[in-house]
């Protein structure tokens, strides 16, 4: 089954660049996991106002900024893939490891409205947050990428050549 150019072209926004068509087709539904435990993560803990859960996904932002691997990724490469068959994950680009970093700075700042009484801010907070990541786990569009495309971005739309090096390696 070939992706679609609409997916393909979200994809590659978000870093992952240079994958042929068999290598989309098997592993890009699986693109969408870890943004979709980040989506019930999120919205598990501003439903419940729990600064608590949110302080707690904090740590896992933060490593899925820092490494190329989200550790939700982990979770697929290391378990639900062998159970089912496909190929690890592609390694996280620049654009998909910035959206962890605003995700990291949103939960900070979602996790304190609540620990600090602000239910409206952390509902508000928490509730765009969750939102962005459902677009993304449904869709492949990542707002945090196309950010970072704005930003990081020569004048032909390019983003820089670490995002391309970064997403052409693969783990077994």
């Amino acid at each position: 089954m070939a992706t679609s150019p609409v997916i393909r072209k979200r994809l590659e926004m978000q870093g992952f660049v240079d994958l042929d068509d068999a290598v989309l087709a098997e592993v890009g539904p699986w693109l969408r996991f870890s943004p979709a435990l980040c989506t019930v993560l999120v919205g598990v803990g501003t439903a419940f106002a729990s600064a608590a859960v949110l302080w707690a996904f904090v740590p896992i932002a933060v490593l899925g900024a820092v490494f190329p691997t989200h550790p939700f990724d982990l979770v697929y490469n290391y378990g639900l893939r062998r159970l089912i068959g496909t190929r690890p994950l592609p390694l996280n680009g620049p654009p998909r490891r910035f959206a962890s970093v605003v995700a990291a700075v949103w939960l900070v700042a979602t996790a304190w409205a609540f620990g600090a009484g602000l239910m409206w801010v952390g509902y508000l907070l928490g509730g765009v947050l969750a939102g962005v990541t459902a677009i993304d786990s449904v869709s492949h569009f990542c707002i945090p990428s196309l950010i970072y495309g704005a930003l990081f971005s020569d004048p032909s739309g390019e983003t820089d050549n670490f995002a391309r090096r970064v997403s052409l390696r693969h783990r077994d």
